[in-house]
Formats: structure tokens, sequence, C-alpha cells
């Protein structure tokens, strides 16, 4: 069984002329427990539409979507909330921090711990990252260096099963970078399924897998060492 798995899955957005924008075209994509996946391509290619696909986040115009072998294509938007808090983390690329909250509490806010496990947690996890001086800082106190591991903690609090990350060390130097890579390398061998899109090839060089999107296509053989989807999205 496959953590998260596409099948023919298409993203269509309203054009301003009579042709609507393809963002993803007949998608056929599955990652299995345990693996690494990065997504590179160029801007504008559909990179960020699969990860929202994928992370419950956006729902496709056609195709089937699914998540620990469970059909996810149709749920309601309060389905989709309680199946992404239980399953996935995700890790944005401009942070999504709020303001008002410091470190820890950013950190829990997706926690289905109670409060007091939820800050022992977080605080453990922004420890290991290198931010145990910097649990109280408010996201104006910190560095977009300090602010990208905050979210990343974020999306480990609830141990998901998926992993999906939009550009996780664009604004990391290369040693925090490679400690944040290292981490991930960590839950995947726990069997979290990890997808990373990315333009750094760091990334591609811990990822097990490289598949590449162009205009919303997954362009022939970059995917070609995985097992295809079967009609019901399983293994």
């Amino acid at each position: 069984m496959y953590s998260v798995s596409l099948r023919g899955v298409e993203k269509r957005y309203p054009g301003g002329g009579t042709e609507p924008v393809v963002a993803l075209d007949d998608v056929d994509f599955a990652v299995e427990p345990g693996a690494f996946v990065a997504v590179v391509g160029p801007s504008g290619s559909g990179k960020s539409t699969l990860l929202n696909v994928l992370g419950l986040l956006d729902d496709p115009t056609a195709g089937e979507r699914r998540l620990d072998g469970t059909d996810v294509t149709s749920l309601s938007v309060r389905e989709r909330t309680a199946a992404r808090k239980e399953s996935i983390g995700f890790v944005f690329q401009d942070f999504h921090l709020l303001p008002t909250l410091t470190a820890v509490e950013n950190v829990t806010l997706p926690t289905t711990f109670d409060p007091g496990t939820a800050d022992d947690r977080a605080a453990t996890l922004l420890d290991r990252f290198g931010l145990g001086d910097r649990l109280d800082h408010e996201p104006t106190e910190l560095s977009g260096g300090q602010k990208q591991r905050v979210a990343i903690a974020r999306s480990l609090i609830n141990d998901p099963a998926v992993l999906l990350a939009d550009e996780p060390t664009g604004n990391l130097d290369t040693e925090t970078g490679e400690s944040i890579l290292a981490e991930f390398e960590r839950v995947k061998r726990e069997g979290v399924a990890v997808i990373a899109v990315t333009h750094d090839p760091i990334v591609e060089s811990f990822a097990d897998r490289v598949v590449e999107l162009r205009d919303g296509v997954l362009s022939p053989g970059t995917d070609e060492d995985a097992p295809e989807p079967s009609a019901r999205g399983e293994s």
C-alpha cells in the first residue's frame, strides 16, 4: 500500500480566455512508506499545485487521490481537515507562522496531543533544530532560516505518515539545510513518506527518487523506478 498516490489527476483553473489553465495533466504518482522523493521542474510547472493536491489543501479537477490506501478524492472540507491533521505534515515555502505566537506555540498549533505533552514535544523538536534558546521568540524576532526550522518542527509535531515540503532548504545555509535533510532521513527510516519540491541539488542528493514536472506533466522516465499505482491506487 502506498502512503499517498494519484491516478489520472488533473487540475485546471479558469483562464483569462476561453481555455482553462492546466496545472496538472493526467498525473500518476505514488510514494510508498519510507521513501524520499524530490520533485523538480521550472517555476510554474505545477510543483506547488502537486503538493497542495497531495496535501488535501486543494482538490483535483479529475482523477483519484488516495491516502494510506483510502480514497480521499471527494472528502468534505471538514473531513479533509481531519485527515490532513492526522496524517500529513506540510512545510510551506513562506512559513505560514502566526506573528503573535511564540515558536513553541506555532509548532503546537496542529497538535493532537494534550497541551502539556505538546509543549514538551515542540520544545524537543525545536532544540533538535538548534532553536532551544528561541522557544519564546515570536516570528519577528527570528531570522528567515530560524522561521523555516520552526515551520519544519511544526510539520513533524503529529508524527505524520506523509511529510510534504515546499523548498525546505530555501532559506537555510548549507550546514543547517543538511541537518534538516538528516531529520527527513530519520523520519523516512521510521516509515514516513517524504515528498519535497526543490531547486536544491543537495535535496536531490538525499532523495531516493527524483521526478520532474514540466507544464503539469510528469516527464517520461523520471519516475520509472516507482511502482505504478493500480486502478485502486494500491500496491
